[in-house]
């Protein structure tokens, strides 16, 4: 009770009176009385808010994570699509699974390796990074081409046990990641946890699986960071990553090379340089460009300090396609066994881009020539958002080892898709945004 004692001494007497001391002590039980009853109603609204709060209200998931929701999957008639899925139906077939294969590089090569006889099963989250329904609509493409995608999350260990389980894979292609170079300044937790947490868990599966699978995943031209030094070449410095995104890109190279050392996992990085093509993402300059323009709206391209040159090393899908396929079939089995080292394993790393570096400006110009539309241009200077100013590949080691030879130019393959945008988005069926 010293709160009731004055601040200032000297100014009150304590008295010793029997009554005094009684009261003070009748209002101490009755203070605990009153502390201990409400003490109980508070612990019981405690108990029924969170222990009898209906399910239908969950507790909001972190954004960051919102690739992790629970979807079905099991049971008899879920194995039974995804072996048929996965079946190989050639003489020398391979099986695949395919991460990210509602992604734009996964749904092309899971259709070229189906259609060549291999068995494919494919695995995706929808995320919502960009429209989910153009993953949809590639689902729905897959689905007639004979690809089961499954839809879940590379980090739910359980499901990719089950995945092995069910389907002895031999290969793995590994796309699933969290793209895009400025997204990582809103959201870098996503990149962590698709990008390098993802690659964790699905080499884990790959390394305790039996037979272990030779693997093949995407890198990006993106580890080559602030390198002034051009072509870029795989023998290049990787240590100065001018973004987040590059940064886990360069951080899962170095994942790979640990479960290639320690547990015999066969493993294949490609360095992707700017890929482009139909059903492509929208988050890439060239198909926001084609929407901006037909749209009227004013488009920004970037140019380097004292007016320099942004270009990239645009690469048509076909020609990564061929790419990914050749790094299959060239790659060489795993020597793990059980999650336990045999012999040494393969390990390599490739650039797979066109060699053709093209201005920025210059792909304007061909889009304005193919939708015979004026675009309204708005030069702006680089800004320091992880882009880099110039992408160029070296793909000598490419051509050398997987036979690796692009064809299409830039200006035949947006005609290309041109042809593909006008006709998805027509009919207003679809949003272009």
């Amino acid at each position: 009770m010293l709160k009731h004692i004055p601040s200032t001494p000297g100014k009150f007497k304590m008295e010793k009176s029997p009554y005094i001391l009684n009261k003070s002590r009748w209002h101490w039980h009755s203070s605990i009385m009153k502390l201990t009853f409400w003490s109980f109603i508070f612990l019981g609204l405690i108990f029924i808010f969170f222990f009898r709060s209906p399910s239908s209200n969950p507790i909001p998931q972190d954004p960051s994570r919102r690739s992790l929701r629970t979807h079905n999957w099991g049971g008899p008639a879920w194995e039974k699509r995804v072996r048929s899925s996965a079946r190989i139906r050639s003489r020398n077939g391979i099986s695949v699974l395919v991460t990210g294969a509602a992604g734009f590089v996964g749904t092309h090569v899971s259709t070229a390796l189906k259609r060549r006889g291999d068995g494919v099963l494919g695995l995706d989250n929808f995320n919502d990074y960009y429209d989910p329904s153009l993953k949809r609509a590639r689902q729905a493409l897959l689905d007639r081409t004979g690809v089961f995608v499954v839809e879940g999350d590379i980090n739910d260990s359980t499901l990719l046990r089950k995945l092995f389980e069910v389907v002895p894979f031999t290969h793995v292609m590994h796309l699933a990641a969290q793209a895009g170079v400025r997204y990582a300044m809103e959201n870098p937790s996503s990149y962590v946890h698709s990008n390098i947490a993802g690659l964790v868990s699905l080499l884990e599966a790959c390394k305790s699986a039996n037979p272990q699978p030779a693997i093949v995943w995407a890198s990006s031209s993106s580890v080559y960071g602030l390198n002034s030094k051009v072509p870029f070449s795989e023998k290049d410095r990787t240590d100065q990553p001018a973004s987040l995104y590059a940064a886990t890109k360069k951080a899962g190279e170095e994942i790979a090379h640990t479960y290639n050392h320690i547990y015999g996992l066969s493993l294949t990085a490609l360095r992707f340089f700017t890929v482009y093509g139909p059903w492509g993402r929208p988050d890439m300059a060239y198909f926001f460009f084609t929407r901006d323009i037909l749209k009227g709206r004013t488009i920004s391209i970037f140019e380097a300090a004292n007016h320099g040159t942004v270009a990239r090393d645009f690469t048509y899908i076909d020609d990564i396609v061929k790419g990914c396929l050749a790094a299959l079939d060239t790659a060489e089995k795993s020597t793990g066994s059980g999650g336990k080292k045999k012999g040494p394993a393969q390990f390599r790393v490739y650039n797979l881009g066109n060699t053709s570096p093209v201005p920025v400006s210059d792909l304007v110009s061909i889009l304005e020539r193919l939708l015979k539309v004026d675009a309204k241009r708005n030069v702006m200077k680089l800004p320091q958002n992880g882009d880099v100013r110039f992408t160029h590949a070296n793909i000598s080691l490419a051509q050398r080892e997987l036979g690796y030879k692009p064809s299409t130019d830039l200006q035949t393959g947006m005609k290309k898709f041109v042809r593909w945008y006008l006709s998805y988005y027509s009919g207003g069926n679809k949003a272009a945004g």
